[in-house]
Protein backbone atom coordinates (compact mmCIF):
# COMPACT_ATOMS: atom_id res chain seq x y z
CA UNK A 1 0.00 0.00 0.00
CA UNK A 2 1.35 3.50 -0.60
CA UNK A 3 1.80 5.69 2.00
CA UNK A 4 2.07 8.62 -0.55
CA UNK A 5 -1.76 8.63 -1.23
CA UNK A 6 -3.49 12.29 -1.02
CA UNK A 7 -6.32 13.53 1.16
CA UNK A 8 -6.87 17.41 1.43
CA UNK A 9 -9.81 18.41 2.95
CA UNK A 10 -10.31 21.88 3.02
CA UNK A 11 -13.49 24.18 4.89
CA UNK A 12 -14.03 27.81 2.69
CA UNK A 13 -16.28 29.87 4.52
CA UNK A 14 -16.01 32.67 2.37
CA UNK A 15 -17.27 30.56 -0.28
CA UNK A 16 -19.57 28.10 1.87
CA UNK A 17 -18.07 25.34 0.47
CA UNK A 18 -16.14 22.19 1.51
CA UNK A 19 -13.05 20.96 -0.68
CA UNK A 20 -12.14 17.19 -0.43
CA UNK A 21 -9.98 15.26 -1.99
CA UNK A 22 -8.56 11.76 -1.60
CA UNK A 23 -6.69 9.30 -3.39
CA UNK A 24 -7.57 5.15 -3.48
CA UNK A 25 -5.24 2.05 -4.30
CA UNK A 26 -8.31 0.69 -6.51
CA UNK A 27 -9.37 1.05 -10.12
CA UNK A 28 -11.68 3.82 -10.99
CA UNK A 29 -14.22 1.39 -11.64
CA UNK A 30 -14.00 0.05 -8.09
CA UNK A 31 -14.46 3.22 -6.52
CA UNK A 32 -17.01 4.35 -8.44
CA UNK A 33 -19.51 1.56 -7.32
CA UNK A 34 -18.36 1.91 -3.86
CA UNK A 35 -19.92 5.80 -4.05
CA UNK A 36 -23.05 4.36 -6.55
CA UNK A 37 -24.10 1.19 -5.61
CA UNK A 38 -25.69 0.62 -2.25
CA UNK A 39 -24.77 -3.13 -0.92
CA UNK A 40 -21.36 -0.96 -0.95
CA UNK A 41 -22.16 2.46 0.11
CA UNK A 42 -24.01 1.15 3.49
CA UNK A 43 -20.79 -0.45 4.48
CA UNK A 44 -18.94 2.56 5.10
CA UNK A 45 -20.84 5.83 4.49
CA UNK A 46 -20.78 6.77 8.01
CA UNK A 47 -18.69 7.21 11.16
CA UNK A 48 -18.34 4.37 13.13
CA UNK A 49 -19.77 3.82 15.41
CA UNK A 50 -22.57 4.94 12.97
CA UNK A 51 -24.02 2.48 10.35
CA UNK A 52 -25.31 3.50 6.94
CA UNK A 53 -28.94 2.07 6.13
CA UNK A 54 -30.09 3.07 3.18
CA UNK A 55 -34.10 2.78 2.77
CA UNK A 56 -34.31 3.68 -1.19
CA UNK A 57 -31.59 4.59 -3.59
CA UNK A 58 -32.31 4.94 -7.50
CA UNK A 59 -29.06 5.73 -8.99
CA UNK A 60 -30.38 8.05 -12.03
CA UNK A 61 -31.02 11.55 -12.80
CA UNK A 62 -34.22 12.43 -10.94
CA UNK A 63 -33.56 9.53 -8.80
CA UNK A 64 -32.47 9.92 -4.69
CA UNK A 65 -31.11 8.10 -1.94
CA UNK A 66 -32.56 8.24 1.00
CA UNK A 67 -30.91 6.33 4.03
CA UNK A 68 -30.36 6.77 7.53
CA UNK A 69 -27.35 6.98 10.08
CA UNK A 70 -27.88 4.94 12.87
CA UNK A 71 -26.62 5.31 16.33
CA UNK A 72 -25.40 1.87 18.38
CA UNK A 73 -28.55 3.16 20.32
CA UNK A 74 -31.17 2.45 17.19
CA UNK A 75 -31.50 6.42 16.98
CA UNK A 76 -32.12 7.33 12.91
CA UNK A 77 -30.65 10.93 11.51
CA UNK A 78 -32.43 10.92 8.36
CA UNK A 79 -31.05 12.65 4.64
CA UNK A 80 -32.09 12.97 1.69
CA UNK A 81 -30.14 12.67 -2.05
CA UNK A 82 -31.52 14.02 -5.08
CA UNK A 83 -29.37 13.47 -8.33
CA UNK A 84 -28.79 16.01 -10.83
CA UNK A 85 -26.15 14.99 -13.00
CA UNK A 86 -24.62 11.56 -13.56
CA UNK A 87 -21.70 10.74 -16.25
CA UNK A 88 -20.93 7.67 -15.56
CA UNK A 89 -17.42 6.73 -14.13
CA UNK A 90 -16.33 10.73 -14.25
CA UNK A 91 -19.12 12.85 -12.49
CA UNK A 92 -21.94 12.56 -10.37
CA UNK A 93 -23.75 15.15 -8.76
CA UNK A 94 -26.68 15.73 -5.95
CA UNK A 95 -28.53 18.54 -3.76
CA UNK A 96 -28.45 16.79 0.06
CA UNK A 97 -30.45 17.44 2.65
CA UNK A 98 -30.95 16.37 6.12
CA UNK A 99 -34.76 15.08 6.31
CA UNK A 100 -37.08 13.43 8.42
CA UNK A 101 -38.38 9.76 8.37
CA UNK A 102 -41.10 10.54 5.86
CA UNK A 103 -38.20 12.05 3.82
CA UNK A 104 -39.22 15.89 4.11
CA UNK A 105 -36.27 17.50 3.57
CA UNK A 106 -34.93 20.18 6.52
CA UNK A 107 -33.55 23.50 4.11
CA UNK A 108 -30.96 24.58 3.47
CA UNK A 109 -29.45 21.85 1.77
CA UNK A 110 -25.85 21.58 0.00
CA UNK A 111 -25.19 20.58 -3.22
CA UNK A 112 -22.46 17.85 -4.09
CA UNK A 113 -20.26 17.70 -6.66
CA UNK A 114 -17.78 14.27 -6.97
CA UNK A 115 -15.35 13.80 -9.69
CA UNK A 116 -13.35 10.74 -10.27
CA UNK A 117 -9.75 10.08 -12.37
CA UNK A 118 -7.49 7.15 -12.35
CA UNK A 119 -3.74 7.28 -13.25
CA UNK A 120 -1.74 3.99 -12.58
CA UNK A 121 -3.96 1.90 -10.50
CA UNK A 122 -4.70 5.09 -8.54
CA UNK A 123 -8.47 6.72 -8.64
CA UNK A 124 -8.25 10.31 -7.26
CA UNK A 125 -11.94 11.21 -6.11
CA UNK A 126 -12.49 15.45 -5.71
CA UNK A 127 -15.31 16.07 -3.85
CA UNK A 128 -16.87 19.81 -3.61
CA UNK A 129 -19.73 20.36 -0.97
CA UNK A 130 -21.18 23.96 -1.48
CA UNK A 131 -23.60 24.90 1.07
CA UNK A 132 -26.75 27.17 0.51
CA UNK A 133 -25.79 28.92 3.77
CA UNK A 134 -23.17 29.79 6.09
CA UNK A 135 -25.50 28.50 9.07
CA UNK A 136 -25.52 25.01 7.36
CA UNK A 137 -22.16 24.59 6.87
CA UNK A 138 -21.47 25.94 10.52
CA UNK A 139 -23.60 23.68 11.70
CA UNK A 140 -22.63 20.40 10.12
CA UNK A 141 -19.40 21.28 11.13
CA UNK A 142 -20.11 21.51 14.56
CA UNK A 143 -21.91 18.41 14.43
CA UNK A 144 -18.36 16.49 13.39
CA UNK A 145 -18.51 16.47 9.46
CA UNK A 146 -14.91 17.30 9.12
CA UNK A 147 -13.88 14.56 11.50
CA UNK A 148 -17.03 12.37 10.46
CA UNK A 149 -16.14 12.13 7.03
CA UNK A 150 -12.31 11.87 7.13
CA UNK A 151 -12.86 9.10 9.47
CA UNK A 152 -15.92 8.14 6.79
CA UNK A 153 -12.88 7.76 3.82
CA UNK A 154 -10.58 6.34 5.60
CA UNK A 155 -12.92 3.36 6.27
CA UNK A 156 -13.65 3.30 2.79
CA UNK A 157 -10.29 1.91 1.85
CA UNK A 158 -10.19 -0.65 4.02
CA UNK A 159 -13.81 -1.61 2.36
CA UNK A 160 -12.11 -1.40 -1.11
CA UNK A 161 -9.38 -4.04 0.46
CA UNK A 162 -12.13 -6.16 0.78
CA UNK A 163 -14.22 -5.65 -2.20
Amino acid sequence: MKNSLLFDFTVDKALKTVFVTKEFEAELSLVWDAFTKQEILDQWWAPKPFASKTKIMNFEVGGRRFYAMVSPEGQEHYQIQKYTSITPKTNFKYFSAFADKDENPSLPGSDWDFTFSEQNGTTKVSITIKNDSLERMEKMIEMGFTEGFKMTLNYLEEVLRKV
